[in-house]
């Protein structure tokens, strides 16, 4: 699907952008890929990277300018929107730009996708879209719902919409890995509490679960890869294993576990090998043969949160992966 296609991604400078692009220009060769972001400095900055690929395109734009939009999407088949206000304390504070970007800005994409007969379009979830107990989660469980609701808007474009949700980045920009590794020798660590846990997954299983969605996706589904856990503290103790950690308290809209599926999605998710399915409750679509395909209905009570895990990631295997994916020396 995506190979040979022209492709564009929203907020495509962080950090998913970047691997995302890297990586669909090796596997899928696509005729181009397209970079829509509002931020030169960081667009500049990657197009050094690129300067020698001339598949890939870099375009000034915000998600809240449906105009500008609908100009980049011109000769487009795919869509990744990335694109998001997300540091939760910032939106708490500053709720009506997070609104602006995360609810309108989905809005503008869903319209102008299908005005420009866009063929599939995947948008980034977060965790903290299930149950939301912050600002930033409320505003992608309602862009959820929309692109989810979006499939039935098409007015026979079939244009198609579905989504993907995971939890903690490993070494992202603004993820606590490279936060706790950037700390000198003698400066703490700030915990925000000892029962704390998070999911694992990498940039590259990120983007792979990007990839799948595409494959598989008739629209609306939300994709959930399975991934391990780990405790905020042993994420401490693999970064700096010699560092004094401080108990700081959680901050505004954080919670203390993170959950990617909640009791009240139960009884439209299914299970997959490396990943749960939530169907659209919308028009009876949660019993369409052709999206559940060979999944099993998991139980009513089902709840996929990183305490309940049953895969954790160990202190070694996180070190490991430090060392070999950033560059890291243990107790550096």
């Amino acid at each position: 699907m995506l190979r040979n296609s022209s492709i564009l991604i929203t907020g495509g400078t962080g950090s998913f952008g970047n691997k995302a692009v890297s990586m669909t220009l090796e596997k899928y060769s696509p005729e181009r890929i397209v970079i829509y972001s509002r931020d030169e400095m960081k667009q500049w900055e990657m197009a050094k990277l690129f300067v020698n690929d001339p598949r890939v395109h870099f375009i000034i734009g915000d998600v809240r300018d449906k105009e500008q939009l609908t100009r980049a999407l011109d000769g487009i088949d795919n869509v990744i929107h990335a694109a998001a206000t997300k540091i939760v304390p910032t939106a708490e504070c500053n709720p009506f730009e997070c609104i602006k970007t995360n609810i309108n800005g989905a809005m503008n994409l869903i319209n102008a996708c299908i005005d420009t007969k866009i063929k599939n379009v995947v948008a980034l979830s977060t965790d903290k879209a299930s149950a939301p107990a912050s600002l930033y989660g409320a505003t992608k469980l309602v862009s959820d719902k929309l692109f989810v609701a979006g499939n039935s808007n098409t007015n026979g474009h079939k244009t198609r919409f579905s989504v993907v949700r995971y939890g903690n980045v490993m070494g992202s920009r603004g993820s606590v890995i490279p936060f706790f590794l950037k700390k000198g020798k003698n400066e703490s660590l700030p915990i925000t509490d000892k029962r704390m846990t998070r999911f694992m997954i990498t940039l590259e299983e990120a983007v792979e679960l990007v990839w799948h969605a595409f494959d598989d996706m008739v629209g609306g589904e939300i994709y959930v890869k399975k991934i391990p856990s780990m405790k905020l503290v042993d994420i401490a103790n693999a970064c700096k294993p010699n560092a004094l950690q401080k108990i700081i308290g959680i901050r505004p809209g954080e919670k203390l576990h993170e959950q990617m599926i909640g009791e009240e999605d139960a009884m439209y998710t299914y299970e997959y090998d490396d990943y749960f399915k939530i169907l659209p409750v919308i028009y009876d679509w949660s019993k369409d043969p052709n999206r559940i395909k060979d999944g099993v209905k998991v139980k009513d009570d089902f709840r996929y949160s990183s305490d309940l895990n049953l895969d954790w990631m160990s202190i070694n295997e996180l070190e490991d992966w430090i060392n070999q994916s950033m560059g890291q020396v243990k107790g550096e």
